[in-house]
């Protein structure tokens, strides 16, 4: 287990003007690299550290949670693989894994499975148009890999705010 802080993290500026597609993905990137960037320069116990009781919300938690949605959405339901009974942190007798097991949790590691998940999410979307449809419904509805796209950006953009308020809490840094 390593308590190596998160090395510095470059953060893509989305363009003014671009088709879609370029659009979404770079604003999806941004996001991706700001919650990268509210983590950078930690170690893994400060990346541990909890809000308030009784949340289980922490900076690596996040990060945890964003492996398995990346993988969720992008790997399972744009590309249809299997999801088997559990997830990357997450089993069916403990669903918030990603949040409650981070006290023992190899941070290095879990900042390689999400990066890992990100590699495999930019590489299912690779050459797609937004209007592909992913290969396993949601809630018995089709889902197109525009929904994906800006529904990643949502899901970010919120949890990006948690660690906004998570930093703070760590060391008093505050910022985009």
């Amino acid at each position: 287990m390593t308590n190596d802080p998160i090395p510095a993290v470059d953060r893509p500026e989305p363009p003014f003007a671009a088709d879609e597609t370029a659009m979404l993905t770079a604003w999806l990137e941004f996001h991706r690299a700001t919650l990268a960037r509210k983590c950078e320069g930690l170690g893994a116990d400060q990346l541990r550290l909890r809000a308030v009781p009784p949340s289980s919300l922490s900076l690596l938690g996040l990060v945890r949670h964003m492996a398995e949605v990346e993988r969720y959405w992008f790997r399972i339901i744009l590309l249809g693989e299997e999801p088997g009974s559990a997830g990357l942190y997450w089993t069916e007798q403990h669903p918030d894994g990603d949040f409650d097991f981070v006290d023992s949790a190899d941070a290095a590691e879990d900042f390689a499975t999400w990066q890992g998940q990100i590699t495999a999410a930019r590489a299912a979307c690779e050459g797609l148009p937004p209007e592909t449809v992913g290969k396993r419904p949601r809630q018995g509805r089709e889902v197109t890999l525009r929904w994906i796209l800006v529904h990643m950006i949502e899901e970010y953009a919120r949890h990006n705010g948690h660690a906004d308020l998570l930093r703070e809490l760590v060391d008093g840094v505050t910022g985009e």
